[in-house]
């Protein structure tokens, strides 16, 4: 099978396309509430797109070629897209107002006014400058230097975006490693970006200004994330051998495959040849006895959204695996760690919550089914459907319709691999 595009790198290619130098071909893209969300921000910032599908054609106008937006952008339910488009905006001298539904709105963005606001962008935001709506004025910024007390791709992209038109270097000191899309596709496009430090670890990502961005085409390959509910399905579900195709194969997106090795999945990856800024291949996963692990803290960042997959595997495992370091998840879409102690204790399983993370006791023997709430959480509603696969008698969702967020076609993925059709409570 296929996945989708890669939801991290679709946002950042029309948003990167959109001050390109020229033309951008951007083929793969995928097609979500979030992604539909950045098409129409970079439209509102003046962008023209031809839209043809999973290909959309970019008139890169610079930065100088964006237009101050007449309304407030709404970014629905991304968080990617009101993290980076400040960074993207911050040196041009107009306003742009960001706001998003009710779930965008309780979501910490002091991490993002405090370092533009030290570059030079005057940047508000609801509560003391720490939650959406956020109102920018940009202008001419400086570098910094910024520490992020945690990891976060989305605040490091942030401020490498307002670092590219901003005076000398700018650097992000990252106390764990991160998801390196920004910075891959950065260098494609002719930016100067390096790193220093761990390659699974602490690190500096500096940045230095550029006068243009050039793209011709940006592929996007198949979203690990998207991939992975298949994977974590196959190694549950008796009898089953699933191979995801065309599937991102960023290092720093993987760490799960490390994880599901360790608890004794069976996984082989094949490398394709690769001409784009990111590697790609194919994924296989087969049934498999699977036995608890205690999840290296260093990890999380580059797992962070298959995390809950994590959980719902170790809810199988032989013996109690451990999570700590993982407090990100309170500040996702739905608090995801309370979420998925309520989505694995409605299944039987043990579970103690705790402030940064899990402690789950496995049941070889799995569980017979039930009936579970996803707190309008794509991901956690996705992770209901793959314990449902792998249940017997099957588990029933509260919302199935939250699913389009990232993967609108996942219920006929599943379907097309054996799987029964995904219902809401209430649809049966």
């Amino acid at each position: 099978m296929t996945v989708p595009g890669d939801k991290s790198i679709s946002h950042r290619a029309l948003l990167l396309g959109a001050v390109s130098s020229g033309t951008v071909k951007v083929t793969g893209f995928l097609r979500s509430a979030d992604t539909l969300a950045t098409l129409a921000a970079i439209r509102a910032l003046g962008v023209v797109v031809e839209d043809h599908g999973e290909i959309l054609t970019v008139q890169g106008r610079g930065w100088d070629g964006l237009a101050e937006p007449e309304d407030v952008i709404d970014v629905a339910n991304a968080g990617t897209l009101i993290r980076l488009l400040p960074g993207l905006v911050a040196p041009l001298p107009f306003l742009t107002i960001l706001t998003g539904d009710a779930s965008i709105r309780q979501r910490p963005m002091a991490r993002i006014v405090g370092p533009l606001a030290a570059m030079g962008a005057t940047v508000t935001a609801r509560a003391g400058d720490t939650l959406p709506p956020i109102a920018l004025r940009g202008g001419p910024l400086m570098g910094i230097v910024h520490h992020m007390p945690v990891a976060s791709a989305q605040v490091k992209s942030c401020v490498l975006l307002a670092g590219l038109r901003a005076s000398g270097e700018t650097a992000v000191v990252e106390p764990g490693a991160s998801r390196d899309h920004t910075e891959r596709l950065l260098r494609y496009g002719g930016a100067r970006v390096e790193r220093e430090g761990l390659e699974d670890g602490a690190g500096t990502v500096r940045v230095w200004p550029v006068e243009r961005l050039t793209f011709t085409e940006i592929a996007v390959p198949g979203d690990f994330s998207s991939a992975a509910f298949f994977l974590v399905a196959a190694l549950l579900v008796d009898g089953s051998e699933v191979t995801v195709a065309n599937a991102g194969l960023n290092p720093s997106r993987t760490a799960l495959l490390q994880v599901l090795r360790d608890m004794g999945a069976q996984l082989t990856v094949q490398p394709d040849e690769a001409g784009g800024p990111e590697p790609v291949g194919r994924i296989t996963a087969r049934t498999s006895s699977l036995m608890a692990v205690d999840l290296d803290p260093r990890l999380v960042p580059n797992l962070i959204d298959e995390l809950p997959l994590f959980l719902l595997a170790a809810a199988k495992a032989r013996g109690v695996s451990r999570l700590r370091g993982a407090a990100e998840l309170r500040a996702k879409e739905s608090d995801r760690l309370s979420a998925m102690a309520q989505v694995l204790r409605a299944l039987g399983a043990r579970v103690e919550e705790l402030p940064d993370g899990m402690e789950i006791e496995g049941r070889p023997n799995g569980w017979l089914g039930g009936s579970v709430s996803v707190f309008g959480d794509h991901r956690i509603a996705m992770v209901g459907a793959v314990a449902g696969l792998a249940s017997q008698e099957g588990v029933t969702i509260d919302d199935a319709d939250c699913i389009g967020v990232s993967y609108p076609g996942f219920s006929e993925a599943v379907a097309s691999l054996g799987g029964a059709a995904i219902l809401s409570e209430g649809a049966r």
